[in-house]
């Protein structure tokens, strides 16, 4: 018997993570500098890790926590989204990352075969989630073409004549780089409400806005947002999540919890405390870091010029421009990947891995200045042969 015969069909189906792809182009190209990970390139507050150095020797750092996280971090977390996200009729649970946060929330709301609704291009570790917890029928809608916003009209009309348990939006943006209006957020807030179904909101890159543009988030009954330490406060590595859910739903947390005991049991006891002591800083913190990143989106943004002004979005928000390949459709956009990384050193992300073959996702989050301007120098250069050829050679 082969192998497929031993393995779970529904692993089998789920798409091979891109970023483990990635990483190989990465290896197997000599001195490639990346704008394809999406990360940035600073560390937590120095402040908080001279504290967490404190607590190596402490015993309970190497116990079992409680599996909904340090009652200390839970606290401040329910300061924080209350002064910051306006969401006051929330609980919170902490978890190994947004990702993790993402699978624990599929587990406890949806079943096998369940219908369930992303907008491309979207995110394609929360488009795995679903696949691998059995989520088969993934309907994915259009964004808006000059902006990428996800249409709110199409989706009205989708639910309507479909039952889906659940829809979800990153804002701002993974891979897009735009955001969501507060208008148009509570617009989709209130179709999911009136349909029945639950709305996930992924807030990972919330301070990540730019030229004056806030971030807002919305409350309900029928709401689910989720946030990261990740990026904010330079913690990729240290894996520290937490999911806002709605306190006013009966038995929501039980089941959450059933969830988390039998995936992380506990988000790591240290990382905690760092996220508690990152957390101390405050939001002025990150949002200085934050702005470092301006002079990165423009550097960037200047070598997708050859692509032309129409080819490229996003930038609003997150660590992302999105832009559309000069290809052919029997070219594909990971062929132009691989060939971007061999022939001039440069790494992206394709844009079939979010459901857009054609495009490619450009991180400007993850280095500093000075390296931004090698990779935007390299990349520029591709694009352009790219352009004068119309294909990969």
């Amino acid at each position: 018997m082969g192998s497929n015969g031993l393995l779970a069909r529904r692993v089998i189906a789920t798409e091979a993570p891109v970023m483990v792809q990635i990483q190989k182009v990465i290896r197997e190209s000599k001195d490639a500098v990346s704008l394809a990970q999406g990360v940035v390139y600073w560390q937590p507050p120095k402040q908080a890790l001279e504290k967490v150095k404190e607590l190596i020797w402490e015993p309970s750092i190497s116990r079992y926590g409680a599996d909904e996280g340090l009652p200390e971090l839970r606290e401040a977390l329910i300061t924080k989204i209350r002064n910051e996200n306006n969401l006051h009729k929330s609980s919170v649970m902490v978890t190994a990352g947004a990702n993790q946060a993402f699978v624990n929330i599929v587990l406890t709301l949806c079943d096998p075969g369940d219908s369930v609704v992303m907008f491309a291009p979207y995110y394609f570790n929360a488009f795995m989630s679903f696949q691998m917890t059995g989520v088969t029928d993934i309907i994915v809608g259009p964004g808006d073409p000059d902006t990428l916003y996800p249409d709110a009209e199409w989706l009205e009309r989708k639910l309507k004549e479909s039952k889906p348990k659940l829809v979800t939006v990153v804002n701002p943006g993974n891979p897009s780089g735009t955001y969501i209006p507060q208008p148009l957020l509570m617009k989709i807030s209130d179709i999911c409400k009136n349909a029945g179904c639950w709305l996930v909101v992924d807030n990972t890159y919330e301070y990540f806005m730019y030229s004056g543009l806030k971030h807002s988030c919305v409350e309900g009954n029928h709401i689910v947002n989720i946030f990261s330490f990740s990026k904010a406060y330079g913690m990729m590595g240290w894996r520290v999540g937490y999911i806002a859910y709605p306190s006013g739903v009966e038995d929501f947390g039980a089941q959450l919890l059933k969830v988390q005991d039998n995936i992380p049991i506990c988000a790591a006891i240290i990382s905690q405390w760092l996220a508690l002591y990152s957390l101390e800083m405050g939001p002025g913190w990150v949002t200085e870091q934050v702005k470092t990143l301006v002079k990165n989106r423009d550097i960037v943004l200047d070598a997708l010029s050859p692509l032309g002004k129409d080819a490229v979005r996003g930038g609003e928000g997150a660590i992302y421009l999105w832009a559309k390949l000069p290809i052919n459709e029997d070219v594909e956009d990971f062929e132009v990947v691989r060939w971007l990384a061999r022939k001039h050193g440069v790494v992206v992300i394709p844009g079939s891995a979010s459901g857009c073959p054609g495009h490619i996702r450009v991180s400007f989050g993850g280095l500093v200045e000075k390296d931004t301007r090698l990779a935007a120098g390299r990349l520029r250069k591709g694009l352009e042969e790219l352009v004068k050829a119309g294909i990969v050679e």
